[in-house]
């Protein structure tokens, strides 16, 4: 009779875990509308934040890039500045998601060290959201370059010791600090929220003190300023990888005869030359069957593999998900 079935034991099931990489350029061209002459940017009557696509927004082919925003901490406002509400609402808002409460049940401030409660705080930020489609589950650490026309302190931004130093003090995830020139060299300037896919830099970062003119300006105007001083963003994100690899392993004496109706004719096993012959089949499907042998996975082999009872066979079988 066929053997139809086999179960699986405990050490024939392994799971593993893969990292996929992919580096994503974002060109000033792109960011400030050289190339499209702004069509690519998207402003809404709320006037709260930006939309940067990479080709005109009306095109069905156009993918969301990230959004940009300002906003200022209670201790900043002025109900004299534009948009003083909208400003105070972002930044609380921001700040809940990615920094969290006080044991008072009062929402954090970013700190500029990433330790509460210790050193400055960056109480004026641009929120740089990140969508989806870039950054998959997350960005990689250590490999965020960030390069503004013009800096107040003249370097690049990066995460320069993130891969070995990130913090794990948010809710939103892990986070490292977003320095100019190297950590020992540099000042920090900001976070980046690896699995949120958010950046947040101060506004003191810009030249000329335009980060305190970013106050009493309109947020939209505030974005296309962040968008003109764009040079270049470099960074690669991270898919991750989860599988089961299942050994199915075939034994001399198993699957050596098939339960199809066409593996037999008039009673007699199609590929046998004389009665004594061995029963020989060809394995061409693996299905992997839940404990009410419901199928729910099916592998197929590039090409069919002869069984035989003199032979052993294990194949390895790995669902992704």
């Amino acid at each position: 009779m066929a053997t139809v079935f086999k179960n699986l034991l405990g050490s024939d099931v392994a799971q593993t875990r893969t990292l996929l990489h992919e580096a994503v350029p974002i060109t000033g061209t792109i960011v400030f509308g050289t190339t499209y002459n702004d069509e690519n940017i998207k402003n809404y009557t709320h006037e709260m934040f930006q939309s940067v696509y990479d080709y005109p927004v009306l095109s069905a082919s156009s993918n969301h890039i990230f959004d940009i925003t300002y906003g200022y901490a209670s201790s900043v406002g002025d109900s004299n500045n534009t948009q003083n509400q909208k400003k105070l609402n972002i930044y609380n808002q921001m700040a809940q998601v990615l920094v969290g409460y006080d044991i008072n049940g009062n929402v954090r401030k970013f700190d500029q060290n990433g330790n509460h409660g210790e050193g400055d705080t960056m109480d004026e930020c641009v929120f740089i959201n990140y969508a989806r489609l870039l950054t998959k589950d997350e960005f990689r650490k250590g490999q965020y370059t960030l390069d503004l026309d013009g800096l107040s302190s003249g370097d690049l931004i990066q995460d320069s010791t993130a891969a070995d130093s990130y913090k794990v003090n948010s809710p939103a995830g892990e986070y490292g600090l977003l320095y100019t020139a190297s950590a020992a060299a540099g000042d920090i300037v900001g976070h980046i929220y690896y699995q949120a896919g958010i950046v947040v830099l101060t506004s003191s970062v810009f030249v000329d003190n335009i980060g305190t003119l970013f106050e009493t300006q309109g947020i939209q105007d505030t974005c296309d300023k962040v968008r003109e001083d764009w040079v270049d963003n470099d960074f690669q994100n991270t898919t991750e990888l989860n599988s089961t690899i299942y050994f199915c392993r075939i034994n001399p004496n198993e699957f050596n005869y098939s339960s199809n109706p066409t593996y037999v004719n008039n009673s007699k096993i199609r590929v046998k030359q004389v009665s004594t012959d061995a029963p020989v089949s060809y394995i061409t499907t693996v299905g992997l069957y839940s404990a009410d042998n419901e199928l729910v996975a099916v592998a197929k082999l590039s090409e069919p593999i002869k069984k035989t009872d003199s032979n052993a066979l294990t194949l390895r079988v790995r669902l992704d998900y």
